[in-house]
Parts: C-alpha cells; sequence; structure tokens
C-alpha cells in the first residue's frame, strides 16, 4: 500500500492514538493525535514557534489552513474565546481528532470544516498554517491564496515555514503578487512569515495576477 500523507482525504494507515503535550505561557494542553495526521505523537517544532510568536490573535473570524488534530486552532480559540476559529483541513481523521481537542479544551468558538464547508462570502480577521509545503509547489501556491483572498482588508497571515523547504522562495513569490511580507522570527530553520494585505484589496483577490 502506498505510504499516506497528511493531506490525504481518507488517510488508509491504521490508527494507532497517541498523546501530545502542548506548554505555553498560560496554558498546558494535551491534544490526542493519530497515524495519518501531521505531527503524530508530538507537537512540531514549527507550529509551536508559531504559538509562541502570535500571543494576541485578533478579534473576529479567524482561519487555521491545515489544522491537523488542532494545536493552532484551538490556541487561537482559547486565546480570543469572543472570536470564531476555523479549523479547516481535507483530511477526515485530522478534523475528528480537531474537534474532541477542542472540546477538550473547553474551546467552544472552534469550528470544524473542510475547505468547502466555510461559507463563501465570509472575510477573515487573520489566516494562519503551518501548511503543507510538500503538497508541490502549484498547489500549495493555490491553496494559499484560496485563503489570503478572504482576509479583510490590512488584515494578515501568519505561516511558519521551514527554510530548507522553501519559506524564503514562498516569500518572494508572495511580495511579487503584491503582498507586504515580514519575517517576523526565525528559529530552528523555521521561518514565521507576516503576510499583510493592502488597505482596499478586493476580498475576490482580483489584484492577483
Amino acid at each position: 500500500m502506498p505510504q499516506d500523507h497528511y493531506f490525504t482525504a481518507e488517510p488508509r494507515v491504521a490508527s494507532h492514538p497517541r498523546t501530545a503535550r502542548l506548554a505555553l505561557p498560560g496554558l498546558d494542553l494535551e491534544f490526542e493525535t493519530d497515524r495519518g495526521v501531521f505531527a503524530h505523537g508530538h507537537i512540531d517544532a514549527g507550529t509551536d514557534l508559531l504559538l509562541r510568536t502570535i500571543a494576541d490573535p485578533p478579534q473576529g473570524d479567524l482561519a487555521d489552513v491545515g489544522c491537523g488534530y488542532g494545536p493552532i486552532a484551538v490556541t487561537l480559540a482559547l486565546r480570543r474565546p469572543e472570536s470564531r476559529v476555523w479549523a479547516i483541513d481535507v483530511n477526515r481523521r485530522a478534523l475528528e481528532l480537531c474537534a474532541r481537542n477542542a472540546k477538550r479544551a473547553g474551546a467552544g468558538n472552534v469550528v470544524i470544516a473542510e475547505p468547502d464547508g466555510v461559507p463563501a462570502g465570509l472575510h477573515l480577521a487573520a489566516v494562519y498554517s503551518n501548511p503543507p509545503v510538500r503538497l508541490g509547489k502549484e498547489a500549495l501556491h493555490a491553496l494559499l491564496l484560496q485563503w489570503l483572498r478572504r482576509l479583510d482588508p490590512g488584515a494578515e497571515a501568519t505561516l511558519v515555514v521551514q527554510r530548507h523547504l522553501g519559506s524564503d522562495s514562498l516569500a518572494d513569490w508572495l511580495a511579487g503578487l503584491g503582498y507586504r511580507v515580514e519575517r517576523i522570527r526565525s528559529r530552528g530553520g523555521y521561518r514565521v512569515l507576516g503576510v499583510h494585505t493592502a488597505s482596499g484589496t478586493p476580498h475576490d483577490g482580483s489584484r492577483v495576477r
């Protein structure tokens, strides 16, 4: 059987649950993880760096794109309980885990959704992602643009990408489309990138060519 990837809708790899602990200032959380879902049995170093960088998310509709078992979505929801956090993934095993982990943490403002389940007219106050770079460049670019185009004017996406997996070339590509890209933090070979929309940017992304 070919090896499954964590961006497969229905992972065929046998289930093998393990827990992962996330310790952040003011938060100590335990997550159920499983095979066939990104970062089985641990908190990914890039995710950990991202979460230590975004201590104060904005109010409004927030999106965790490629939520996996939910460490970003759940943390956002607990830090900003008045906001709605969309936990988005194509992997149904990941979505089931994220739902259970949000319930365990008391994060009732997490909304579990496949990409097509997010209302078409919804605009986002912020997007967060440890994106699935192993999708390939073309698919990754399409994925990111799908959600960047939903940002409110002046809003920001925060991404974490390994340097050796193309963080700098991704930043250059986004800057070439007219986004303002800032390297917020670097550690352990990871880059945290802030991707800013320009004020007045149309929600439909018509400025992107």
